[in-house]
């Protein structure tokens, strides 16, 4: 081993990196003897099965997996079931098989290269093919070789966990109305492009004149190509205005079809007739631009879906049933309440139901949001999607799959996102309005002119219908709002529908969560009072727990001497204990430390109430039955809180703390940010930030953040609810916008995003209605021609969709750095 002089002169191991995964190795893996250094067994397994197929070209990618293997060691048992396959697995053509699996763990293009090599480690697999974007693998295989559940063990091996891709079903229905609306789009815009050459050729004439019978030929062509163009993509909009007339409600699809079926008509007979304009290449033109806003539109609104989708492919997807001596793994869908689970240490409940044998800690951030486990033994309920930390347990199903309090949550996840936004409904309002308005002022128009000039009072007519189509109008505020949302998600921001984007631009309160979103939401250890000697024993005793205590002392001190621990006896609630070296170590609660050691510390309700002042969890450390030091584990501030919260309240926003947490480590929390006291509330429950928020809505806008269910009723009760990165599965459920990024800087983002998006809608809703009633006023009076109103119309739908989609609406804002200093206390500094 290679020896290197730190700048204190001390002499250290030199950092060796892994072979597969070019990490460092920690000293304690280091094999002197060996020419290849592994930092985890899964790297070391990864690298021999990589070799031994010839697939040592993996490490010639310039960008490649930067962090461990970690192998979950699963056998994937359910992926044969009966159940499984029923619901995942797709029967091909000669007896082959073929499914979709969500991998985790993946990262960049090596991924890729190596997922899509399985086919030459495993023999049975025909294809395996990996979308990047959405981390989901297409697998082909031969049943009769090969099983699903082999399969899913050699990707688990190479560090890529997979569970089923739910939803399959779904999206593959969505694949095609979007192949069907993409060859609308296709063929009306290929028949556009010629109209329009067509059209070209006839303005140049008009100009310096044309021969006759090339003129009529222009006119015929143009006539046989409009024909496929309306009755065919174009019959969409004629399907709308009939439903329209049967529902007898006024929709935007009865003026388009009017003005289409108007030029259309009037168009064919000018090319009959060989005189006066025609219209197809207006007719043309708008059939194309409005197909592609539709699908636009429609595409915008399925992205809360398909997160939801995704975020259930995450959920548990198997269970370890057991059955008098019996014990196997099934699918989560074949759970039925009744049914006895057995859930060991480390693994995530598939189900609801409650405790019927053991004890044990279960971390349930991902439904309350709160880092600290919660005790359970006999009687007490657990939730799907919730780990089981210390002990083996088992269960009793309640509740399963969709029926559970996380399916639940997921189902609504869908159903928010069908919302319009207040300023979507009132363009459809005016939109209404203005067709009725159209419809009389054109008859009107008709009338009037067969009793002064009948020989242009159709033409004027025409003139008017097409000039005021209000396609502008029509895609103003929802192609506005859909290009926002896009943009949004593209920087980790998930908006669930426009009324929350309208919401944001009335600042008012903002109430915040505490745990995870103004902090970072994990344990740390962040005071240690005593003897540095007893650190190594302290990590000895954590090594041999999962609890978030425990993990938090692991990342603290990754480099203290390794040492052993035996006889290790943990207590749920209380702490641990066991025998190191030749030593008792003792570490918990100080009631746990002091009635195992029959000693206290110093004043220990001085130093526990010290250390909630500043939001430390107090755990004390006894050796052979002395207490030698005191460590305060706490959760810390983001970095980016101050600086967000500070450009917050200069865009006029209150903020207010609201959280569960103790009072006084709210208020410590409050004045490290800089909130009054007096808008610091702790010890809330989910009913308190119910009422709160309730409360506040009647006085204004209400923006609340929170990130698990305990924040649940409150952020669904908020004018504008958002689940911020974190407890991801449980909040996003009843929010409005979910920040996928972590900080409360994505939240800076969300409201500066939904008030340029708003600039450009009503700009988009000005130019649509001034335009609109100035075509109108020159078609009334006569003043304009059909031909020029034809070339006008398309112009002004281009002018809103260009609009739109050049908007910088939601761009990144200029990032603030920021750094929290040993007191606490987050500081701004300009960013370099």
């Amino acid at each position: 081993m290679s020896i290197v002089t730190d700048a204190k002169g001390v002499n250290a191991p030199a950092l060796v990196p892994c072979a597969h995964c070019a990490l460092d190795v920690p000293a304690g893996l280091i094999d002197a003897g060996a020419e290849r250094q592994f930092c985890c067994t899964g790297c070391r397994t990864a690298y021999a099965i990589l070799h031994e197929h010839g697939l040592g070209q993996y490490y010639a990618f310039g960008e490649k997996r930067d962090t461990p293997v970690r192998p979950t060691g699963k056998k994937y048992e359910e992926f044969d079931h009966e159940a499984f396959h029923s619901l995942y697995v797709k029967p091909l053509k000669g007896g082959l098989c073929t499914a979709e699996l969500y991998l985790e763990g993946v990262h960049c293009s090596s991924c890729v290269w190596l997922v899509e090599r399985v086919p030459l480690l495993l023999t049975g697999v025909v294809r395996a093919e990996l979308d990047i974007r959405r981390s989901r693998a297409h697998v082909e295989w031969d049943p009769a070789v090969v099983t699903l559940s082999a399969i899913a063990q050699q990707l688990d091996v190479l560090g890529y966990a997979p569970h089923p891709y739910r939803g399959v079903a779904a999206e593959t229905m969505r694949r095609k109305e979007d192949r069907a609306m993409l060859m609308r789009i296709g063929i009306a815009g290929a028949l556009a492009a010629n109209i329009m050459l067509l059209a070209l050729a006839l303005y140049s004439g008009w100009f310096s004149g044309m021969e006759a019978e090339y003129e009529r030929y222009f006119r015929f062509i143009s006539l046989m190509l409009t024909i496929p163009s309306l009755f065919g993509p174009g019959w969409l909009f004629f399907q709308g205005a009939l439903a329209s007339l049967r529902t007898r409600r006024l929709h935007i699809d009865l003026p388009i079809a009017i003005a289409l079926a108007a030029g259309f008509a009037r168009g064919a007979v000018n090319t009959v007739s060989g005189s006066g304009p025609i219209y197809f290449d207006a007719v043309g033109t708008l059939v194309f631009l409005l197909l592609s806003g539709r699908f636009l539109q429609n595409r915008g609104q399925r992205a809360a879906a398909d997160a939801a989708e995704l975020l259930g492919s995450l959920a548990p997807d198997a269970a370890r049933v057991v059955d008098d001596a019996s014990e196997r793994e099934v699918p989560v869908e074949a759970l039925l309440p009744g049914m006895v689970m057995l859930v060991r240490s480390g693994e995530t409940f598939a189900a609801d139901g409650d405790v019927v044998d053991g004890r044990s800690a279960v971390d349930c951030s991902l439904l309350t949001g709160e880092p600290r486990p919660e005790a359970v033994d006999v009687g007490s309920h657990v939730f799907a999607g919730t780990v089981n930390l210390t002990g083996q347990v088992r269960v009793k199903v309640t509740q399963a799959g969709e029926m559970s309090r996380l399916g639940a949550l997921l189902r609504r996840m869908e159903e928010s996102a069908r919302r319009r936004a207040p300023v979507v409904q009132l363009a459809n309002s005016i939109a209404g309005w203005f067709v009725a308005a159209v419809l009389v002022v054109a008859v009107a128009t008709y009338v009037y002119g067969l009793r002064h000039d009948p020989a242009r009072a159709l033409d004027n007519a025409i003139a008017l219908l097409v000039v005021t189509c209000p396609c502008a109008l029509g895609l103003a505020t929802p192609l506005a709002i859909t290009v926002g949302i896009g943009r949004a998600a593209k920087g980790g921001i998930l908006i669930k529908g426009g009324d929350a984007i309208e919401a944001l631009n009335r600042p008012g309160l903002i109430l915040l969560d505490k745990t995870g979103t103004v902090t970072e939401g994990r344990v740390r250890l962040v005071r240690w009072e005593g003897l540095d000697a007893a650190k190594p024993l302290v990590a000895a005793l954590e090594r041999e727990s999962s609890h978030p205590i425990a993990i938090a002392v692991q990342q603290a001190w990754p480099v203290v001497e390794v040492l052993d621990a035996s006889d290790v006896h943990q207590t749920v609630g209380g702490g641990i204990e066991g025998t190191v070296g030749s030593r008792h170590v003792v570490v918990g609660a100080p009631t746990f430390v002091a009635r195992r050691t029959g000693a206290a510390a110093d004043a220990p309700d001085v130093r526990i109430e010290a250390f909630a002042e500043e939001g430390l969890t107090p755990v004390w450390v006894a050796v052979d039955g002395a207490v030698v030091a005191r460590a305060g584990f706490g959760d810390p501030l983001r970095a980016d809180a101050l600086p967000s919260l500070n450009r917050l309240r200069s865009l006029g926003w209150r903020v207010a703390l609201l959280s569960g947490d103790h009072p006084a480590v709210v208020r410590s929390t409050a004045r490290r940010l800089g909130i009054d006291l007096a808008d610091a509330i702790g010890g809330a429950s989910p009913e308190d930030k119910l009422r709160r928020v309730e409360d506040a809505r009647t006085r204004g806008t209400v923006l609340m953040v929170g990130d698990g269910v305990n924040d649940a009723a409150a952020i669904a009760a908020a004018t504008v609810g958002v689940g911020v990165h974190g407890g991801a599965e449980a909040s996003m459920n009843a929010a409005d916008v979910y920040l996928s990024r972590p900080g409360l800087a994505p939240l800076v983002e969300l409201v500066e995003g939904a008030h340029r998006t708003m600039l450009v809608i009503r700009n988009n809703i000005i130019f649509s209605v001034a335009y609109n009633c100035l075509g109108a006023t020159l078609a009334l009076l006569g003043m304009l021609d059909p031909l020029i109103a034809a070339v006008l119309m398309p112009m002004s739908s281009l002018s809103v969709v260009l609009t739109s989609w050049r908007s910088r609406t939601f761009d990144a804002v200029a990032p603030v750095a920021a750094r929290v200093h040993s007191s606490g206390v987050v500081q701004e500094e300009p960013a370099a």
